[in-house]
């Protein structure tokens, strides 16, 4: 039982490890054209370029097919392929990565750092589960322009205050010099 569970222990770690170096350097690429990227001088799908491997997936889009930004969402053409080992492997518009909504099960499309997605392929990457994150991040979008609004008008009130307090000063001390503006023109008064 113990020798069947540290299989399978490594069994995953390896994929994780395999999925994580893999992707990093290959991140968006369909399997099949691995290869095709491993050249120092790329020629674009379409035969409209060319490009060298220091400008695969730098978030600058050479080619117009999207070809060398598999990885990123700079082509609008482009497209992000999901391995999502353990469920089904598929395509996403490139507009999808990045954009804080887990499209991949395996998260693979949500790299940046600003939104974490869970590996749910071994779960089957099921579809409720891509409807509650959409529905989630919804929720969290509206209460956020919410708060802000309530930000802003409280902001807005703040800054009504400190201008009617300046406002009350400027006054008193404009009553103040009028004061004594009078107050000398009296005494200017008395001693003629």
């Amino acid at each position: 039982m113990g020798r069947t569970r540290w299989s399978c222990r490594c069994f995953f770690f390896l994929l994780f490890f395999m999925e994580s170096s893999a992707s990093s350097t290959h991140r968006g690429v369909d399997p099949l054209d691995i290869n095709y990227f491993d050249s120092e001088l790329m020629q674009c799908k379409d035969g409209s370029n060319s490009f060298t491997k220091d400008r695969f997936n730098d978030d600058f889009c050479d080619c117009v097919d999207g070809t060398d930004e598999p990885g990123t969402s700079a082509c609008p053409r482009g497209k992000f392929y999901c391995r999502n080992l353990g469920s089904q492997p598929r395509f996403l518009f490139s507009s999808h990565v990045n954009d804080h909504i887990c499209d991949c099960c395996d998260g693979s499309d949500e790299f940046d750092g600003v939104f974490y997605c869970p590996n749910t392929c071994i779960m089957g990457g099921s579809i409720e589960y891509k409807a509650e994150y959409h529905q989630t991040f919804d929720i969290i979008q509206e209460t956020k322009s919410k708060s802000d609004g309530r930000l802003d008008m409280l902001q807005n009130l703040k800054d009504l205050k400190v201008l009617a307090v300046l406002q009350l000063i400027i006054l008193v001390l404009w009553g103040l010099w009028l004061f004594y503006r009078r107050a000398k023109s009296r005494k200017r008064r008395y001693l003629l």
